[in-house]
């Protein structure tokens, strides 16, 4: 919200990777700062990356 994002994109794996943990786990919206709505959008986001082989799964492992 504080970025005027419209809406998050699949695609951009930098941006995608600072909401992940090294364990590759999303990011909660009290630890990342970001509103529900946008928290909704990153984790639909992600776990669409990860699933195009876009991201991994875990850090550490080849896409």
């Amino acid at each position: 919200c504080e970025s005027r994002v419209r809406w998050v994109d699949y695609k951009d794996d930098r941006t995608l990777g600072r909401f992940i943990t090294d364990q590759g786990k999303i990011l909660p919206s009290r630890l990342s700062g970001v509103c529900a709505r946008h928290q909704r959008q990153l984790a639909t986001a992600i776990k669409r990356a990860r699933f195009l082989s876009l991201i991994p799964y875990i850090r550490g492992h080849q896409a």
